[in-house]
């Protein structure tokens, strides 16, 4: 299982958490039993393999986080939404958005970039170009603010070109 598929897979915990009366441990415990996860790969691909022991963490980290930093990370949606308003955004994209930027702020040993960019993609597969492109928008809105002096240093690197 590859990084981008624990990443959809705990995007998808987180989801369907927020429609759950459970605990985030508790629900995360049914979910990621390998037997109850197996059965869900009876109906989509990407549950037909069971997460090794470092990537169920990763999963329980980001599904705990996000449940933990939920308003946090919906300011940040809201703050940088322009023409947006939160109820007008697919769950499916402020899922996606929560578990980027929970990464992105709270896991700093993941790129920002790939989280960005693994966010995107996955964004594709569930909502049309219009959500994708705000999707990108949001998160390349929210590092530029939330870590200007990382895009103050690249500025400042000269071009391997010159």
């Amino acid at each position: 299982m590859t990084r981008s598929t624990a990443r959809e897979i705990a995007i998808h915990c987180s989801y369907s958490l927020g429609f759950s009366h459970q605990t985030p441990d508790e629900f995360l415990e049914e979910r990621m039993d390998r037997e109850n996860f197996l059965r869900w790969g009876e109906e989509n691909e990407m549950y037909k393999e069971y997460p090794n022991e470092k990537q169920i963490q990763y999963i329980r980290e980001v599904v705990r986080g996000v449940a933990v930093h939920g308003p946090e990370l919906d300011q940040y949606i809201a703050q940088h939404s322009k023409n947006w308003t939160f109820a007008r955004i697919p769950r499916t994209a402020a899922a996606i958005m929560r578990v980027a930027m929970y990464e992105i702020l709270y896991m700093p040993a993941i790129p920002k970039a790939a989280a960005i960019n693994d966010a995107v993609e996955i964004t594709k597969k569930y909502e049309d170009e219009k959500v994708v492109s705000f999707v990108n928008g949001i998160l390349g809105a929210f590092v530029r603010t939330e870590f200007p002096e990382e895009f103050a240093a690249k500025a400042e690197t000269p071009s391997e070109e010159a």
